[in-house]
């Protein structure tokens, strides 16, 4: 844990959150600033800035995120969704605590912003 860390406050309790999944490795939460009828952020417990910050150590808990995500797509009856892992801030990445953003319930366009 990172004591600085706004989603690590979160998996620690300290900062409420609407959080729609939890276990041993993985949270996941309703983001307060919605871009879409589901948005939800798919994070591991384990502090790691991003993608360019993950090991070989971190295969596991990655694979749960992702696995995760789709268990709460298939839950809320998500026929199409989009991920979104951004890594780095020129990507759009504001926390630097690795998260999915998982996004459905509208219609999505490619290429994305």
């Amino acid at each position: 844990m990172s004591s600085d860390c706004l989603f690590c406050k979160i998996a620690a309790k300290q900062i409420p959150a609407k959080i729609v999944h939890e276990d041993a490795d993985v949270f996941a939460f309703e983001d307060i600033h919605p871009q879409s009828p589901t948005h939800v952020l798919v994070c591991p417990k384990k502090h790691f800035a991003s993608l360019k910050h993950a090991g070989t150590e971190e295969e596991a808990v990655l694979g749960k995120v992702a696995l995760v995500a789709a268990k709460i797509a298939k839950e809320r009856n998500l026929g199409s969704y989009r991920t979104v892992i951004n890594t780095g801030s020129e990507a759009g990445q504001t926390v630097f605590h690795l998260h999915l953003h998982l996004l459905g319930g509208r219609a999505f366009h490619w290429p994305p912003g």
